[in-house]
């Protein structure tokens, strides 16, 4: 049965996923950087960014994981790009990741302005769903065929599934630093997906990693 997996959501010890203070030129928030540095220490990451060497270990094993048995992906319009309202003014853009972003399998993105799917080298196609976080994960599904659903950020989008009860999986990367403000992953969900439950907890040198699953029926 496909599942609906979120990985390598790094997260500060305040429990922020962002910081404050996000822009174009810094969309990832005031100290948001920092939550990221692991990553992209580790062999996997970096191989995700076309890139080479890393560092080994459990943090690397962890990112590989999370790509292993995805066949789509969902993300929110805030993660895509910073592109606001209607698309036209900006139909030019298309993500983060340039021209082979590190997909390479259908991405449904969460809007509430219709635009048209893009289709990027590498197999990567962005498709724009306005009819809400359950449409968008029928969709994925059907295109993982069947694989799991990997659940990108921001934390909106996150915590939108997550009051859904829709998560299986959920792998937080604890980061030691705190930026006292920005968008935090826990908010609003009164005391927590109550549907999860630890099932791991494995500590680095500079992360504190904590997934948690569905329990088996």
């Amino acid at each position: 049965m496909t599942k609906l997996r979120a990985h390598c959501l790094s997260m500060s010890l305040d429990g922020y996923m962002a910081g404050p203070a996000q822009s174009v030129d810094n969309p990832l928030g005031v100290g948001g950087p920092k939550l990221h540095e692991w990553m992209f220490e580790t062999r996997a990451g970096r191989s995700m960014m076309g890139l080479e060497d890393g560092t080994d270990g459990a943090d690397s094993d962890l990112v590989t994981a999370g790509f292993d048995g995805i066949g789509a992906t969902i993300m929110g319009r805030n993660m895509f790009g910073p592109v606001r309202g209607p698309w036209e003014s900006a139909d030019e853009w298309t993500g983060w990741w340039g021209e082979e972003p590190p997909f390479h399998h259908p991405v449904f993105v969460l809007t509430h302005h219709a635009r048209p799917s893009v289709e990027m080298k590498g197999g990567t196609v962005f498709h724009f769903v306005t009819d809400g976080i359950e449409a968008a994960l029928r969709r994925a599904v059907e295109a993982a065929d069947g694989q799991d659903v990997r659940l990108g950020g921001g934390a909106a989008t996150v915590q939108a599934y997550l009051r859904a009860g829709l998560v299986d999986e959920l792998h937080v990367a604890l980061v030691p630093v705190l930026l006292r403000g920005g968008e935090r992953l826990f908010d609003g969900l009164d005391d927590g997906p109550r549907e999860l439950e630890v099932v791991e907890v494995v500590q680095s040198p500079g992360v504190s990693h904590v997934r948690l699953s569905r329990p088996a029926a």
